[in-house]
């Protein structure tokens, strides 16, 4: 940076010494992530939910049968119908995407529901025509924060993602969704609601079993992990076989909303207050990819209206001064850019934002996407670290999906980092192996996980467990009807 002035040079070191986590602050947000999953495990209303999702055990790769799978995104609605083939651990998959207008988003209930079970009807029309169904299980990702006291029900506790459709938290979404089902004919039972980062975790343990952890770096985060029932106080009431494996959801985006701990920016407190909903998701708003580019643009915007450097100076930066025009992406595209001269980035200024930059904002604005995205890696690592801490774990896979894990440069390398860092792992530790603790891209959760956990709930009920399940007669019927109507390819 030798041709970057002073000021700007000074700017840099400023953002350098706001966005960089050191070793210890890592551990320090660790500790505190231990103990916030411990209360969750023990009381309704910690930060941290540690919703039990009464998905009881890992399959073993013998599960057969035919599922649909919903998966509601923030962004997409995915429906796929999976066979779990004869063969261990194989399955078919097919599957259509549509898209989720954002009008639904803010829109109502009746209106999301109705949409969804379009989707379905869409998808069953095309790809059964005339042939006759008599029903399919489903197992419905619905990877937003809910209590669930069986395995086919869940209460909303809030909307993610940028939804906001009112009259819909604090009650239980499988009703009016079933209704929607109903008024169409569709042939569908719904057997299970997971969530994404649980059925990662399934969908990933299917083909690996060293696998203990889901989780999701993307529009939003979060984890899951198998607990044992006698080590979840908040259930003890129900007297469960304390050996008894339960997938928890931790809902950890919620982490730290008491802002104990993590190392915010007047950035980060800026994308809080003007966020739909203030005080919550304190750690997903530093790490997921909803905010990584808010965060940059509002940096900029700081940095342009600031006396102490010259930013952009005398360019029209109204297309910049827009919430939200910035995404992720465009973090990506900026710290992907091969040449020196940094012309990708330069061109990417004028084309999304009409801003043409000299070479030292160039080189500005390289530096503040590598401290954005690497404070988001190395924050994430915290909770994957938190889990295995709790449990013990010294070695272990984690599964992990989403766009910022799967698309954003350096994001595994950077994570990988952060952990050998919090667990002091020694240099020579995993060489050779890969590291002790290793996260990985995970399988199809949303879509072969889905399917697989309604394959496990019928089993479940099949076998006479029915700890979960809300009408264990139904569902036996469900699985008998569900046998015949769809033999395994």
């Amino acid at each position: 940076m030798a041709d970057v002035p002073k000021d700007l040079l000074d700017q840099i070191n400023k953002l350098e010494d706001l966005f960089i986590v050191d070793t210890q602050k890592l551990k320090e947000v660790t500790d505190q992530f231990v103990s916030e999953l411990r209360r969750g495990l023990g009381q309704d209303d910690a930060t941290i939910p540690m919703n039990p999702t009464w998905c009881m055990a890992f399959p073993d790769g013998n599960e057969t049968g035919t599922f649909l799978a919903l998966d509601m995104g923030g962004t997409n609605l995915r429906v796929c119908e999976v066979t779990l083939t004869e063969e261990k651990g194989e399955f078919d998959i097919i599957q259509s995407k549509y898209r989720m207008p954002e009008e639904l988003k803010t829109g109502t209930a009746d209106e999301l529901w109705g949409y969804v079970a379009d989707c379905l009807q869409q998808f069953i029309e095309y790809h059964h025509g005339d042939e006759k169904i008599e029903q399919l299980p489903l197992g419905f990702t619905f990877s937003y924060p809910a209590t669930q006291n069986h395995i086919d029900h869940g209460i909303l506790q809030r909307w993610t993602k940028g939804f906001d459709i009112d009259g819909v938290e604090g009650k239980d979404v499988v009703p009016p969704f079933e209704a929607a089902l109903a008024e169409r004919g569709l042939p569908i039972k719904l057997t299970a609601l997971v969530n994404d980062t649980t059925g990662t975790m399934i969908a990933s343990a299917y083909t690996d079993p060293l696998m203990r952890i889901g989780c999701i770096f993307g529009t939003g985060c979060n984890a899951a992990y198998m607990e044992d029932c006698g080590s979840i106080p908040k259930l003890a009431h129900m007297n469960l076989d304390p050996s008894l494996p339960m997938a928890i959801n931790c809902e950890y985006g919620a982490f730290d909303n008491e802002h104990k701990v993590l190392p915010r920016t007047p950035y980060d407190i800026i994308i809080d207050k003007e966020s739909p909903r203030p005080g919550q998701q304190a750690f997903e708003k530093m790490i997921a990819g909803l905010y990584l580019g808010e965060i940059f643009r509002l940096v900029l915007l700081d940095l342009h209206q600031s006396h102490d450097c010259e930013v952009f100076a005398g360019q029209d930066i109204s297309k910049l001064q827009k919430a939200y025009s910035l995404d992720a992406g465009f973090l990506s595209a900026i710290e992907e850019d091969p040449f020196e001269n940094l012309s990708e980035t330069h061109d990417l200024m004028q084309n999304k934002l009409s801003i043409s930059c000299t070479k030292p904002e160039l080189e500005l604005l390289r530096r503040l996407a590598e401290l954005i995205g690497t404070r988001a890696a190395r924050l994430s690592a915290c909770g994957v670290a938190a889990i295995c801490k709790h449990k013990g774990w010294e070695t272990c896979h984690v599964g992990a999906d989403g766009s910022v894990f799967n698309k954003y440069p350096h994001f595994k390398v950077r994570g990988a980092q952060a952990l050998k860092e919090i667990l002091d792992w020694p240099e020579n530790k995993g060489k050779g192996k890969g590291d002790p603790i290793e996260i990985l891209p995970a399988e199809d959760g949303s879509g072969v996980g889905a399917a697989l956990i309604a394959a496990l709930t019928l089993k479940r009920v099949q076998q006479g467990q029915n700890a979960g399940i809300r009408d264990p007669e139904a569902m036996k019927k469900a699985a008998e009807l569900a046998r015949k109507a769809r033999p395994s390819k």
